[in-house]
């Protein structure tokens, strides 16, 4: 888990540092489709909905979007339209239907307390224009969000997958910790999404060609307990409900920009 999780780290910084070069590998990994079928490791339509619904927007939206604003002197008809609002809107869907998606999931599983949780995290999502943007240096996504949205967030999704595909709970567990401490490391909590984005990216990829790895290295299973399960969803709903209160609070009093934007446009020059 050590040796994934540092690996997660590695891609965040490479898909941050090279634009181009992580614009085309993404496009390029979509080549590898004949071998999701051919090898028979992504079942289910929850699997073939979250594979499709990552590795698609990645390649064919957010990489070439990051090339659009990496390349502000490009005038070209294709990175103009890839300028507009509807690709942060576009991505704030995604991003809010994959938690549905997951939510409805739960209430299938039974897992009620953390199927509301979900509605709680889709209902606080900052939205898009104001907490999202293409910025830095780098053309990152920003997500001016807050540590209790990310954490709660966090804490949800590890609750998910120990219900629903607890023989992956160790890789999921390396990947979400990873997107939690990149933006903590570069002490820019605004990268919480880019890095999200990244390490689910190539979450996914592995879990369509290399699913053993998982089974073999990182495979929860003899540690699963209903109660565990069951305790964890009622402590993500203890917290959800003052978080859900909280934010609404916030909203009411016009003070969003103050708790939600934490890093300076100087900082965004500089990382």
């Amino acid at each position: 888990m050590g040796i994934y999780f540092a690996l997660q780290m590695l891609v965040i910084d490479l898909c941050r540092k090279y634009v181009k070069g992580s614009m085309w590998f993404w496009l390029f990994s979509l080549a590898t489709f004949p071998l999701w079928i051919v090898l028979g490791q992504v079942e289910g339509w929850f699997r073939w909905f979250k594979v499709l619904s990552v590795l698609l927007p990645t390649a064919i939206i957010l990489g070439t979007a990051r090339m659009a604003y990496y390349k502000p002197e490009s005038k070209n008809w294709f990175f103009d339209f890839l300028r507009k609002d509807w690709v942060l809107w576009f991505l704030y869907g995604m991003l809010a239907l994959n938690i549905l998606v997951a939510l409805l999931k739960d209430l299938q599983l039974g897992n009620l307390a953390n199927a509301f949780v979900g509605a709680v995290l889709i209902i606080t999502m900052p939205f898009p224009m104001k907490y999202w943007k293409f910025g830095g240096k780098r053309a990152d996504i920003l997500f001016y969000s807050t540590a209790g949205w990310n954490f709660l967030y966090t804490t949800w999704n590890l609750a998910f997958v120990y219900a629903e595909g607890v023989a992956f709970f160790g890789g999921t567990f390396c990947i979400l910790i990873a997107a939690e401490l990149y933006p903590v490391f570069k002490k820019r909590p605004e990268l919480y999404i880019i890095s999200r984005v990244y390490t689910l990216a190539f979450h996914m990829l592995m879990r369509t060609m290399g699913q053993s790895v998982f089974t073999r290295f990182m495979d929860f299973t003899p540690l699963y307990s209903e109660a565990f399960k069951n305790g964890w969803g009622i402590v993500n709903l203890v917290i959800a409900i003052p978080y859900l209160f909280w934010y609404l609070h916030v909203l009411n009093e016009g003070k969003g920009e103050e708790k939600f934007i934490r890093t300076s446009e100087d900082v965004l020059a500089s990382n």
